[in-house]
């Protein structure tokens, strides 16, 4: 109840009175002001979606297939004659939101949630670069991510379980664990990676369960360690050794909790049905139990390295992709909103940059049914819903054949400030001293996009 009334702030004022702040570098902290979102679900489409073949109709690059475009194209390598969606769009909802039909089911229950911004680019056309800048706000330097600088900034309600929990099914997505680094941050801050590839939760996550010693041994270890530690600590101040006294006290604790909260057995039949049974269906579900327990953020990959980065074979490639993911992400945005979490979660769907609407010069100056799109960061897709934003909404544009972003134009830093904003949190004023200045998620650059906010 305190939770969900008054913007959440009765859980504020009850987390002081059960734990100090000193205790917990996660400890729930105040917005900067009123938020409209409490929790984040990040879907990352890593590889980089085609805009005009999934949220962005280009029907004039259509009319142009395989002959060249009447513009110059500034691309990562030599690109050749245009390529045409192989996907028929559609329009849905009371919206009338143009879709393609490799999301025609989410589009058919949700266009009215969605807020489309088609106008997004980035800095950079490399994989490595434009997911750090993504996820950190910077392409090169390792700098905090976003989940670091918003459990940083307010903390989480669920003491027993991370922060910031990061989903993979199987390995890791290109650089690695830069994406959810915290850098100069205090190390309690980075987010936990979990390969969901495994059915239970215990083999999700390791030595989970202790078999040499009971709880009530393992408290009285853990106390004497901490004693130790915090005896140690005291005359060193060592970030790194306040870390990993909060990481023992929070493995603890997560015993009990991470059992239950990634055991998706424990839902009902009709609920694992309505996800799906892919690997993405399976985070999606797990995200939703771990926000509706009070996770602050949680970063869903869709897989190993790059799987959206269709250089080839983009008409069978994106289905598939889409295949995988299209069911999951559905029935997650019906379940938080069957739950009331939807307007209190905000959901980020996306990759690191678009794609080129041409084919790679190396397929050849003709058009064959194995063609794919190479990288595009002038021009790209990203959704969002829930948390307070503006559902039913396509925002901004890009050109014709939808290469670069021209009308109303979102940078990553901009997006990174609008969902900042969004949990109450003021991008210039989130700030961490670190080598002589200040430092913050969108660097010296970004602005709120007031007209996403409903």
């Amino acid at each position: 109840m305190l939770r969900r009334c008054g913007a959440g702030f009765g859980t504020l004022g009850l987390a002081t009175l059960l734990a100090r702040a000193d205790e917990s570098p996660l400890a729930p902290k105040l917005p900067h002001s009123a938020p409209r979102a409490k929790y984040v679900i990040q879907i990352l489409a890593n590889g980089g979606p085609a805009q005009m073949d999934t949220f962005d109709p280009k029907p004039e690059l259509t009319k142009y297939h395989g002959t060249r475009l009447p513009i110059h194209l500034e691309t990562e390598r030599p690109t050749s004659t245009a390529l045409g969606s192989p996907f028929k769009f559609d329009r849905y909802g009371q919206c009338g939101m143009e879709v393609s039909e490799l999301f025609a089911p989410l589009a058919e229950k949700h266009a009215d949630d969605l807020c489309v911004i088609r106008s997004m680019h980035t800095d950079t056309p490399i994989h490595e670069n434009s997911l750090r800048l993504m996820n950190c706000g910077a392409s090169i330097m390792a700098r905090p991510s976003i989940g670091a600088w918003i459990t940083y900034g307010l903390g989480t309600e669920n003491q027993n379980l991370p922060g910031f929990v990061v989903l993979v099914p199987k390995g890791m997505p290109v650089a690695g664990a830069d994406n959810w680094q915290s850098s100069f941050l205090p190390g309690g801050y980075q987010g936990t990676y979990i390969e969901t590839q495994d059915k239970k939760a215990a083999q999700l996550i390791e030595h989970l369960h202790n078999a040499s010693l009971s709880s009530v041994e393992q408290q009285a270890q853990l106390d004497l360690v901490e004693q130790l530690n915090r005896k140690h600590f005291a005359t060193r101040h060592d970030p790194a050794l306040e870390a990993r006294i909060h990481s023992f006290e929070t493995a603890f604790r997560m015993q009990t909790a991470a059992t239950d909260a990634f055991d998706i057995e424990r839902e009902p039949a009709h609920v694992r049905a309505l996800y799906g049974d892919t690997a993405q269906a399976k985070q999606m579900l797990i995200a939703r139990r771990l926000v509706e327990r009070g996770v602050r953020f949680v970063q869903v990959w869709h897989g190993t390295l790059q799987p959206w980065d269709s250089h080839a074979n983009i008409s069978t490639e994106h289905r598939k992709l889409a295949t995988e993911s299209c069911q999951g992400i559905t029935a997650l945005l019906s379940d938080l909103k069957s739950r009331g979490l939807l307007d209190e979660t905000l959901v980020i769907w996306g990759g690191e940059f678009g794609r080129t609407p041409t084919v790679e010069l190396s397929q050849g100056e003709k058009v064959s049914p194995t063609a794919g799109r190479d990288h595009n960061n002038h021009g790209f897709t990203m959704w969002l819903a829930g948390g307070g934003v503006r559902g039913g909404t396509a925002y901004g544009a890009t050109d014709e054949f939808g290469f670069k972003a021209v009308e109303n134009r979102v940078h990553v830093h901009d997006l990174q400030a609008t969902v900042l904003h969004l949990l109450g949190l003021d991008h210039e004023r989130l700030t961490y001293r670190h080598s002589g200045r200040d430092f913050r998620l969108t660097d010296v650059d970004g602005r709120v996009v007031t007209e996403l906010l409903a």
